[in-house]
């Protein structure tokens, strides 16, 4: 649904759109093998508005600095925080400035590569979100900005492991594609203010090679769902954050633009406690 790809990324042909069914191991691949091909035009194309050591929570550019979601910066000094779906680990730079110990943990090899590139003391671990390679309770803070959760057909499955390697009232905040945007096409400009699809319809997105091999997927969960994934993975959700379009924010990201930012939400971040 928010990224298009064809020879340029390593395939023969350019995939097929389509909308079916897509189980735990064939998105985990799937995500696994777009994420390798892709990751250089990606921090490319949007590393700069990343930064190397910011903490963004999307397109719009909400900051963490400013924004506070996982408790004031001061109060992070000494937290063992866990990122996932961490990329180039940005996110995770920027907590190890406020003093956090963080781990960067992505499915991707050659995301993990560009943390190497850029740099910093920060340990990257390459593994599933699904099966997540640490004790228990070995976290204080659990972070992820659009990192795994839109991509896993079985989220709750994540939010257990994640609660699992949360001490008690650790925090787990994710951003994801808000849910509303699925019925609209993904598109920056005036195409993308109409409603083209149904929002209930929660079949996922693949894009998938000429053997009916899925290549990208991504998972639709309305608001409702996300709520309820939540509660039944043990957590408690207090606070939903729909950034608004800040008016510095000039740049076109996939479907997100100022156009769109200012008549409907492009990302959903989920503030969660483990009780």
């Amino acid at each position: 649904m928010n990224q298009e790809y064809g020879q340029e990324d390593g395939l023969d042909e350019e995939p097929e759109a389509t909308r079916r069914d897509a189980g735990d191991a064939e998105s985990s691949r799937a995500s696994r093998g777009w994420w390798d091909r892709n990751a250089d035009e990606y921090q490319n194309d949007h590393g700069a508005f990343l930064g190397d050591d910011r903490f963004v929570w999307g397109p719009e550019g909400l900051d963490e600095a400013e924004a506070g979601l996982l408790g004031p910066a001061g109060a992070l000094k000494g937290l063992d925080v866990l990122e996932i779906g961490a990329g180039a680990a940005q996110c995770s730079r920027w907590l190890a400035a406020q003093g956090a110990r963080p781990v960067a943990l992505d499915l991707s090899h050659r995301q993990l590569q560009h943390a190497l590139r850029i740099g910093g003391d920060v340990p990257l671990v390459e593994a599933d979100a699904g099966a997540l390679p640490f004790a228990d309770g070995a976290f204080d803070l659990a972070c992820s900005a659009y990192g795994a959760v839109p991509f896993v057909a079985d989220p709750v499955k994540v939010f257990r492991e994640v609660r699992r390697v949360l001490r008690p009232g650790g925090r787990w905040v994710f951003s994801v594609t808000h849910p509303i945007r699925w019925a609209f096409p993904d598109e920056p400009g005036p195409e993308g203010l109409s409603v083209a699809s149904s929002y209930f319809d929660r079949t996922p997105y693949v894009e998938q090679d000429e053997q009916g091999r899925a290549v990208y997927v991504e998972h639709h969960r309305t608001i409702g769902d996300r709520v309820r994934d939540v509660v039944a993975g043990g957590f408690r959700l207090v606070d939903l954050v729909e950034p608004e379009w800040p008016a510095w924010n000039g740049q076109e990201w996939g479907g997100w633009s100022p156009l769109r930012g200012n008549l409907i939400p492009g990302t959903a971040i989920f503030v969660c406690e483990r009780d």
